[in-house]
């Protein structure tokens, strides 16, 4: 069942009907409606495609939210094979809302890493809906330390609305872990790309996307703070969300002019979640891509690199 998103509603009434008259046309009804559901679903598939060639910063925000998209763990059962997860950070916990382990890709061996959300109720409270924890970064940490020291490029899959903010986590240093973790995405010496896939949402994401190649799904969003949290700050009221989603230049497209985001990979059409396997599909082309263009860089020359964007970055943003 499609779970619709409220600007989509016009399209639920067309799909809605069209279905209807399907069930009618199976229960033997005696009425031909082939045709009259065939010109519904033209007109859907024509608003689907209008929809999405326009939607505003707000919207994209609903659609890289949206539970049915494909989440981490699909990409990886879907893109790695002999994936090995490898748990905790040596330290306190192991925090299930960060995945992380060996795999191959395309028979290439890599670290991927990544938030996950969870899928259904049981699932994202276990997950914490991708909210990481101090000890989710410094598993990541400890990760990108293990792929370092055996040469193994690493992917990251970003998609969280921010670090947890709760005080257990603020105990334990919350901030400090997200910051080695950025430190430690600038530091290590093999290829680190990054695919935002839905929210990527301040330092939590940040602390995986530091990256020499960061690339972002046609609909998802990239931005320091949420714009529910912008709006609670700037106009102190939270209805503002969608004026501060205008204003923070969020999307793949702003950010990608802006050059935080080195490339935008395309969705199908109304969003990854109408089509969880093309999607995924092509990240996995993106990811080839650009491990090829990395794979053959030596240490010292990514750290420069990656080094290099960075300090660009502000220049790019001013232009801008």
């Amino acid at each position: 069942m499609q779970n619709y998103l409220e600007f989509e509603k016009p399209l639920a009434e067309i799909e809605g009907k069209a279905a209807e008259l399907r069930a009618m046309a199976r229960q033997g009804e005696g009425v031909d409606v082939g045709n009259e559901a065939e010109a519904l679903d033209k007109k859907a598939a024509a608003m689907l495609e209008s929809l999405y060639k326009n939607l505003t910063p707000w919207q994209k925000c609903l659609v890289a939210r949206h539970q049915d998209r494909p989440h981490c763990i699909d990409y990886i059962n879907t893109l790695f094979t002999e994936y090995t997860p490898l748990a905790g950070d040596r330290n306190f916990a192991d925090d299930l809302a960060v995945m992380g382990g060996l795999a191959r890709f395309n028979d290439q061996p890599v670290m991927v890493i990544g938030h996950e959300k969870g899928n259904d109720t049981k699932s994202r409270i276990e997950r914490n809906f991708g909210m990481a924890r101090p000890e989710g970064y410094r598993k990541a940490i400890r990760l990108m330390d293990m792929a370092d020291r055996f040469g193994i490029p690493v992917i990251t899959l970003v998609d969280t609305q921010g670090a947890y903010p709760g005080k257990g986590a603020e105990e334990r240093g919350q901030a400090e872990a997200i910051a080695r973790s950025t430190e430690k995405c600038l530091q290590i010496g093999v290829p680190l790309l990054s695919i935002v896939i839905g929210e990527g949402g301040s330092g939590g994401a940040v602390a995986f996307a530091t990256a020499d190649r960061l690339a972002m799904l046609e609909h998802s969003i990239y931005s320091v703070i949420s714009p529910e949290g912008c709006a609670s700050i700037l106009w102190k009221d939270g209805s503002f969300a969608q004026d501060a989603a205008e204003a923070l230049r969020l999307t793949a497209q702003d950010l990608v002019k802006l050059g935080v985001a080195d490339r935008i990979i395309q969705e199908p059409v109304g969003g990854a979640q109408r089509n969880a396997k093309q999607a995924i599909n092509s990240v996995g082309l993106a990811i080839a891509d650009m491990l090829k263009e990395l794979t053959p860089l030596k240490p010292a020359e990514l750290r420069k690199q990656r080094r290099q964007k960075y300090l660009n970055m502000g220049d790019k943003a001013l232009v801008a």
